[in-house]
């Protein structure tokens, strides 16, 4: 069995009842390159499946974005087993548009409520942090991603085409 990993800032990791979420390093470039070049779990992300060049640079991005902003895209573990599920957690969004929650989960997990647990969690964790607004983007036709953004508490804001693609945005405004 393996043991989901900890990390040396104990802020930065986040257990729910059946995950824990853990800032990415350099040892989880192999899970996330097979999770990223998966068009079963990353075609309808934004920029779509990553190579294997895309994914080692994105991490060296998200380790970045950690280091500076103190809050970023996790990996997310079964907490009981260790196996890697996939990532969910916060982005600056290139379009401008704000800090966005995203979620990517092998197929495997759907109908288990992970993809749920994370993103609530991650959402959570942002507004701990102090930021204000979180945004979310799905694809129209998108409705499990659509169903969990609403589960968590997110409201449709706007919506916009992007690709010839109904892309619909949910935000979440921190409680007062």
């Amino acid at each position: 069995m393996r043991v989901a990993p900890t990390v040396p800032m104990p802020g930065r990791l986040v257990r729910t009842g059946r995950l824990t979420l853990v800032p990415p390093g350099k040892e989880n470039l192999p899970d996330l390159i097979r999770l990223k070049s998966d068009a079963r779990v990353f075609e309808l992300m934004l920029h779509g499946v990553r190579s294997e060049d895309r994914t080692r640079d994105e991490l060296e991005d998200d380790i970045e974005f950690w280091r500076v902003r103190g809050y970023g895209t996790w990996c997310v573990y079964e907490t009981a087993t260790g196996e890697f599920l996939g990532i969910a957690g916060l982005m600056e969004r290139p379009d401008g548009r704000g800090v966005a929650m995203r979620f990517a989960l092998w197929p495997e997990c759907r109908g288990k409520g992970y993809a749920r647990e994370a993103a609530k969690a991650g959402l959570d964790f942002g507004h701990r942090v102090g930021l204000p607004r979180i945004i979310a983007v799905a694809w129209a036709e998108n409705l499990a991603s659509r169903t969990v953004l609403q589960d968590i508490g997110m409201v449709e804001c706007d919506a916009f085409t992007y690709r010839g693609r109904r892309m619909i945005v949910y935000e979440s405004l921190r409680p007062a």
